[in-house]
């Protein structure tokens, strides 16, 4: 019988879209310092965004489409399932939840024994950069998991073997800290409650909420997702990852930097709303935290 080991927190989120030069442009306007082009040895790019909590943001393109195909053909789990997404979902959107682990080996042979296994682990490094210019290299080991009617969505444990980390591109004009919370949609929820309980290590309570150690994931229903967020669900799904809340200390200033850029938005009790836009895959919610 699998084990349910201790809760993993929360590492990044997986973001696609089609471009980081729009990727960039628009996490900017949000109020985002956002990092240097960080180049994969297996055909996609991204250009995270860090937070002081130690969470980030990964928006991934495909910058050499033949070094993702071949990629693909070799089993590559993490471009594999970018490359599912784009054609379920197109290039603009949220495919993955990556959690962070000190044994991926370990969570590799977990999801093997649970039938939720997405495939090969996968090690990596890449160039980092840091926003002064300075370089590093940054080295990963990655599990897969997902769940066999789940394929909108997957989730991965990350092993950090090197992170190097800038405290200058944690610094953004809107004052976000962290990542608090991810909502998720699903037509059936508790029909994902194993695949989530047994990656993070979190049995949920009251149905459909996971309490990560640094954050929580919650699953709605599509109707609930909309009355919370007063923005639409999107498409019907086994399981779609769809919003991310930040913490922030001042709305007021997230507000006037929003209004300045001329960013849509819409204000929810102690919460700013900004719906998915290009280079935006996901609802971005702004909540002021004391």
């Amino acid at each position: 019988m699998t084990k349910t080991p201790p809760a993993h927190p929360l590492d990044h989120l997986v973001l696609p879209t089609v471009s980081l030069d729009v990727a960039r442009a628009r996490l900017a306007s949000l109020g985002f310092v956002v990092a240097p082009t960080g180049i994969h040895p297996f055909g996609t790019e991204n250009c995270c965004v860090f937070f002081a909590d130690g969470t980030y943001l990964e928006p991934l393109a495909v910058g050499d489409r033949q070094a993702a195909a071949s990629a693909i053909a070799e089993g590559n789990v993490f471009v594999a399932r970018d490359r599912l997404y784009r054609h379920g979902l197109g290039n603009e959107g949220f495919s993955a939840l990556v959690l962070g682990t000190t044994d991926a080996d370990a969570d590799h042979a977990r999801y093997v024994e649970a039938g939720l296994s997405a495939g090969d682990e996968l090690t990596f490094s890449r160039a980092f950069s840091d926003a002064s210019g300075k370089s590093d290299t940054a080295s990963f080991k990655l599990a897969f998991a997902a769940g066999d009617a789940a394929t909108d969505a997957f989730l991965f444990a990350c092993e950090r073997i090197n992170a190097p980390i800038s405290t200058a591109l944690q610094a953004h004009a809107n004052g976000v800290t962290g990542i608090s919370e991810v909502v998720a949609v699903s037509d059936l929820p508790a029909g994902q409650r194993r695949l989530i309980s047994i990656t993070a290590g979190s049995q949920g309570k009251d149905g459909d909420v996971f309490e990560l150690p640094n954050a929580k994931l919650t699953i709605l229903h599509p109707a609930a997702f909309a009355t919370r967020f007063g923005i639409p669900a999107g498409a019907p799904s086994q399981l779609r990852f769809a919003a991310i809340v930040l913490s922030v200390g001042s709305a007021d200033t997230v507000a006037r930097l929003l209004a300045a850029g001329s960013v849509e938005h819409n204000i929810r009790g102690n919460e700013i709303v900004v719906p998915p836009a290009s280079g935006q895959g996901a609802a971005v919610i702004f909540r002021e935290t004391p």
